[in-house]
C-alpha cells in the first residue's frame, strides 16, 4: 500500500518532467513601452533564458495588432505552437483557456496577428498569463513553455494602449506617392492638396528615415510655354520649402519642372485641365 502511495504521489512529477519552463518571476516581470512615437507602439517583456515577447501596432488607416516571440533560439523545423491563457496560482479554480494556435517557422520569430494579439493582451489585463507551448525542435522527450507574466503589466499597458490611439491614421506607403494639385495659373494648392501636404508634413516629423524625395512639378497647356515651364519649378520649389520647413535636409529633396509636358489629362476643358496643374511627390526610405 505504501509503495502504491509513493508511485501515486510521484505521477504528477513524472507528467511535468518533460516540460522546460521559461517566465519571468514576479521581481523580475518587467513590461516596458519601448521609444513610442506616432508611427509606433512597441510593449515589450523580457524572458529570462528565453528571448523577449512583444506587441506593436504600427500608423495605419486600419487599427493593427501584431504579437512576435523573438526567440534566442530560433526554430530549427516547421511546427505549430499552442497558446493558452494560463490563470496564476492565486487564481483557484480558474480554467486555463485556449487563444491560438501559432505558426513556428524555420529561422523565423513567431508571431500571431490582431485578434489574438488583442486576446493575449486583454487575458493579461485581467492577470493570467498568456503561455506558448511547443514540441522542442532540439530534444524529441521535451515541450517548451513560455509564460508571459502578467506581474507589473497593466502601468505599462495602459501608456501602450494611449499610444497606439495616437498613432497616424495612415502609413508610409499612403503617403509615399502624392498627386497635389493646383489653382489655375497659380503655385496655390487646392485645399485638398494642402490636407494631403499636411499628412505627408506630421509622417516626416515622426520619420527620420527619409533618403529621397522627388518633386515634380507639371502644368495644363494654358499660357505660354515658357511661362508654364517657370511655373512648374515655382510650384514645385514651393513644395521643396515646405519640407525643408519641416526638417527635411534640402540635399535630399531634388526638383525639377516639366512644363506643360506629360499631361495625364486633356487640355480641353476646365475639369480635365485642372488634372494636369499638379506637382508629385515621389519618397523613397532608408
Amino acid at each position: 500500500m505504501k509503495r502504491l502511495i509513493t508511485i501515486l504521489s510521484i505521477l504528477p512529477m513524472l507528467a511535468h518532467a518533460g516540460v522546460r519552463h521559461y517566465a519571468a518571476s514576479v521581481e523580475q516581470s518587467d513590461w516596458q513601452l519601448d521609444a513610442p512615437n506616432r508611427l509606433q507602439c512597441e510593449l515589450s517583456h523580457p524572458v529570462p533564458g528565453y528571448g523577449t515577447a512583444r506587441f506593436y501596432s504600427r500608423a495605419s488607416k486600419q487599427l493593427n495588432m501584431e504579437f512576435e516571440l523573438d526567440m534566442l533560439m530560433l526554430p530549427d523545423v516547421y511546427a505549430m505552437a499552442a497558446v493558452y491563457s494560463v490563470p496564476p496560482r492565486w487564481m483557484p479554480g480558474a480554467m486555463q483557456r485556449t487563444i491560438a494556435e501559432m505558426p513556428l517557422r524555420r529561422q523565423y520569430t513567431g508571431d500571431l496577428p490582431k485578434v489574438p494579439a488583442w486576446t493575449m493582451l486583454s487575458e493579461l489585463e485581467k492577470g493570467f498569463w498568456p503561455t506558448v507551448q511547443y514540441q522542442d525542435w532540439y530534444n524529441p522527450y521535451d515541450k517548451i513553455a513560455v509564460g508571459l507574466n502578467a506581474a507589473n503589466f497593466t502601468p505599462a499597458y495602459q501608456d501602450f494602449v494611449e499610444c497606439v490611439a495616437n498613432l497616424l491614421p495612415y502609413s508610409f506607403e499612403d503617403i509615399q506617392y502624392s498627386v497635389l494639385t493646383y489653382q489655375k495659373n497659380t503655385a496655390e494648392l487646392t485645399k485638398e492638396a494642402q490636407k494631403k501636404m499636411q499628412m505627408i508634413g506630421m509622417y516626416l516629423k515622426e520619420d527620420p528615415q527619409l533618403e529621397l524625395m522627388l518633386v515634380d512639378g507639371y502644368t495644363d497647356s494654358y499660357g505660354g510655354s515658357g511661362t508654364n515651364f517657370n511655373l512648374s519649378v515655382q510650384r514645385a520649389e514651393s513644395v521643396k520649402q515646405y519640407f525643408i520647413d519641416m526638417g527635411v535636409d534640402a540635399a535630399r529633396i531634388e526638383v525639377t519642372g516639366h512644363g506643360e509636358r506629360r499631361h495625364i489629362a486633356p487640355n480641353d476643358n476646365e475639369m480635365t485641365r485642372a488634372k494636369n496643374r499638379r506637382v508629385v511627390v515621389k519618397m523613397s526610405r532608408g
